[in-house]
């Protein structure tokens, strides 16, 4: 039958089914060919913590969300258009964020008794009218699987696990997205094993075939190109751009890159992604425990290589001690830290913002460390270049926060020019004149970095107080406190070699949004559609939380009311208090999922209208 062809602006789909249904593999691939064609787009994967959660229940089921448009998208969504649910669970688990008449494209065979009892459904939805509202497409996608794969000689079971690949064809032909690039994935990733590269190949195309075919379907939707700025794009996750952006920064700073790690989630893919570059110099140690990761990542600094270590807020706990080292040794070390909910071990494959506090204060005595943030998942390689660059000019460690959120989900990154990027390589002493170890560059207050090994520049370091300038173990009082006051200083004048804080809107005005880290798209979002609407609202989103830009409290003062999203507890919030003196009000949410813009515009709007 002849089929109609819709244009719209943006389409939010989710794909949702059982942890071993690959949700995750069939969003990932949809998102790699809608960046190819030119749309932007922002994704958010959501998965159980469990390697393999019992089948059909809720708590086992995976979603992998893309939001994807013609015009700027900054947020993966805050409801879906359409819903592939392989299961009863799976529409239990999602319905709720499905925009009312929105699509929902079931597997019926994933709606059969024993699942229906799993998920907790008292009758059948697909049969009892309570899905009335949305547009549903009953797809025995299972069986239809099974049919293409009949004469291949895999096992029923490989064959059930293919059906992901259909639900992938359908919605590459509902959407108008060509079939090429997963072909030649398919092909790049199974070429070794025939069986399963042609089964899969079979069953993606049997998924578009009966879009094509079928008189259940008669639209198609297509989705123009954005108008992004000229240059050359991929689709990156943070994880990945946390990875090339230390491998750059090792680059432009002229030294090898060391990274001693210890696997946690969500962290580890940054581990797994540089354990594939060694053939630009950088060298991985998956160490024993949290400690030994950031020990030898200490001792790489002091042997002359950028020494970096990754984890999450339990890691961080235990690397406490040996921050605390970094500090009073004053070695270049960068600690990645991409958050999750806490605590304890918490939700590890959910996201949170709750390790600020722990990123300011977590050590024992006084031991001040510049913090940087990075907003968005491309944005994670500037935010850990930056992180770099103050690492080793001023000679200290460097906490760089990311989230599960930025970590895992993707969106067009517009590859920079290698060359464009600043030269950032250490000043190390080879001058034994005057040598001495903690002797401070007068603008910086930066020790030397002299690599053991030079001609005349041997000296000792250790966590023991140091004397000024000969770095000798000392216990007076007075020289104590010099040297903590000394330190904290050299992390204060770092607020001389960042940018002045910018503020997206109007300078001064009404209210003021300011956040931190993956709020960004969420916050953004809400500002824009409450200006398009008359509200007097502008947007802060700080970079450098540790120490701040110069300029954040003159941009404070010049707005009547302030709201800090946060999805804590009220942390960022509490600093602004103290140190600037104003009524900042949080907005905070501790879900293990980031803001819909639409929760931040109605508390916008409601301390317009003095109900807060």
């Amino acid at each position: 039958m002849k089929k109609s062809t819709k244009n719209v602006s943006d389409v939010t789909i989710r794909f949702a089914g059982d942890s071993g249904d690959g949700m995750q593999l069939t969003g990932t691939q949809f998102t790699n060919t809608t960046a190819i064609l030119g749309n932007d787009l922002s994704t958010l994967p959501d998965y159980p913590a469990e390697i393999r959660a019992p089948q059909g229940t809720l708590f086992g089921v995976s979603g992998f969300q893309v939001h994807f448009g013609s015009a700027e998208i900054n947020t993966p969504g805050d409801v879906c258009d359409v819903l592939v649910a392989m299961n009863a669970a799976a529409l239990k688990v999602n319905l709720a964020n499905l925009v009312d008449g929105g699509a929902i494209i079931v597997d019926t065979d994933g709606f059969n008794d024993r699942n229906l009892r799993l998920s907790g459904y008292a009758s059948n939805p697909l049969k009892d009218a309570s899905l009335s509202k949305y547009q549903v497409f009953e797809v025995d996608i299972t069986k239809l699987t099974q049919l293409a794969l009949a004469e291949s000689n895999l096992s029923s079971k490989f064959i059930d696990r293919s059906k992901n690949f259909f639900a992938l064809g359908l919605m590459y032909w509902m959407y108008n997205r060509p079939m090429e690039p997963t072909i030649k994935w398919i092909n790049s990733k199974f070429g070794n094993k025939p069986d399963i590269k042609d089964a899969n190949l079979k069953v993606m195309q049997a998924g578009w075939s009966y879009g094509e075919t079928t008189e259940m379907f008669t639209v198609r939707y297509e989705v123009a190109p954005a108008k992004l700025p000229p240059g050359r794009y991929r689709n990156i996750t943070g994880n990945q751009a946390t990875a090339w952006g230390l491998m750059a920064a090792a680059k432009k700073a002229k030294m090898d890159l060391f990274l001693g790690s210890y696997p946690i989630t969500p962290a580890s893919d940054i581990l797994h992604e540089l354990a594939m570059y060694k053939n630009f110099g950088v060298k991985t140690f998956q160490a024993e425990d949290e400690i030994a990761g950031i020990t030898s990542a200490i001792g790489a600094s002091f042997g002359g290589a950028l020494g970096v270590t990754t984890t999450s807020g339990p890691g961080i706990a235990l690397k406490t001690e040996a921050l605390g080292l970094a500090v009073m040794v004053e070695l270049p070390l960068v600690v990645v830290n991409v958050q999750r909910g806490g605590p304890s071990t918490g939700l590890p494959t959910k996201t949170e913002q709750a390790d600020l506090m722990q990123a300011l204060y977590g050590r024992n005595g006084e031991a001040p460390i510049p913090i940087v943030a990075a907003c968005t998942p491309a944005d994670c390689f500037d935010a850990v270049f930056e992180a770099v660059r103050i690492a080793i000019k001023y000679m200290t460690p460097v906490i760089c926060l990311t989230d599960g959120y930025l970590g895992n989900g993707s969106e067009p990154w517009l590859i920079p020019s290698f060359d464009a990027l600043p030269d950032i390589s250490p000043k190390l002493r080879t001058d034994p004149n005057g040598f001495m170890p903690y002797l401070r560059d007068e603008k910086t207050l930066a020790r030397p970095y002299a690599i053991p090994g030079t001609p005349g520049l041997e000296h000792r370091i250790g966590g023991l107080e140091k004397q000024h300038l000969t770095g000798n173990v000392n216990y007076e009082p007075e020289n104590h406190e010099f040297m903590v006051k000394l330190r904290a200083e050299k992390v204060e004048r770092i607020a001389n070699d960042i940018p002045l804080a910018k503020v997206e809107g109007d300078p001064k005005g009404e209210m003021l949004l300011i956040g931190w880290g993956g709020t960004y798209g969420a916050i953004k979002t809400a500002a824009i559609n409450l200006r398009a609407r008359g509200v007097n609202v502008s947007h802060l989103h700080l970079r450098h939380l540790n120490p701040m830009p110069k300029n954040v409290g003159e941009i404070l003062y010049n707005f009547k009311q302030i709201l800090v999203p946060e999805l804590n507890m009220g942390q960022l919030v509490k600093v602004l208090r103290s140190k600037y003196l104003v009524p900042a009000i949080g907005l905070n949410k501790i879900q293990g999922q980031p803001f819909k813009s639409t929760e931040i515009e109605m508390k916008v709007e409601e301390m317009l209208k003095g109900k807060s």
